[in-house]
């Protein structure tokens, strides 16, 4: 295991700084991250905040504003990166059951383009392959407070989504019988 870098030691060399990160790109990846930050910058909702985290320039709710994320990470909302053979943007509005990969699908099969998409992750090797109005109405989509407000829904943080699981899980469950020999009666566990 000589060979394998540590965790922190890769961590360690991931940039903290939006600007530090740019520094970090080439030349011609930097270009299109660039202009794909200033698609962001003029798209989003006021009230996300830019950072770094997981290696990738993040907007999103800081923990300072939100600390009751299930991972201990700041809330993301959107995300950009240079990966090594592509650029990704993480649209969490795909991800969130609001019909936002839907509407990326259909506005990329209508403009002719290929849609490279994961769950929220959004693959694209060169601008010319976004269909920017659609990438802007997805990262416009959604408010701070909506997204808290969605996030809290989804994670059972709210009072009514609490009392509803709770009550699911209180039911006991049956016990199933077990399966016998061939042509025998099930036995009970």
């Amino acid at each position: 295991m000589a060979g394998r870098k540590s965790s922190s030691k890769a961590r360690a060399a991931r940039p903290a700084t939006v600007a530090a990160y740019l520094a970090s790109l080439t030349p011609e990846r930097r270009a299109v991250i660039e202009e794909a930050r200033a698609l962001v910058h003029k798209h989003i909702s006021k009230g996300y905040a830019e950072f770094m985290n997981w290696g990738v320039i993040n907007w999103g709710i800081p923990l300072e504003e939100f600390s009751d994320t299930y991972n201990g990470q700041p809330l993301c909302y959107v995300a950009l990166g240079a990966q090594k053979n592509y650029n990704s943007f993480y649209l969490m509005g795909a991800y969130d059951g609001s019909n936002g990969a839907k509407l990326l699908a259909d506005a990329f099969k209508k403009a002719g383009k290929r849609l490279d998409m994961g769950k929220c992750c959004l693959r694209f090797k060169d601008l010319d392959d976004l269909e920017f109005a659609s990438v802007a109405k997805l990262i416009a989509m959604s408010t701070p407070k909506d997204y808290i407000a969605y996030y809290r829904r989804t994670k059972g943080l709210t009072m009514r989504a609490t009392a509803s699981d709770s009550v699911r899980r209180r039911r006991p469950r049956r016990a199933r019988p077990r399966a016998g020999p061939r042509g025998a009666a099930p036995t009970a566990r």
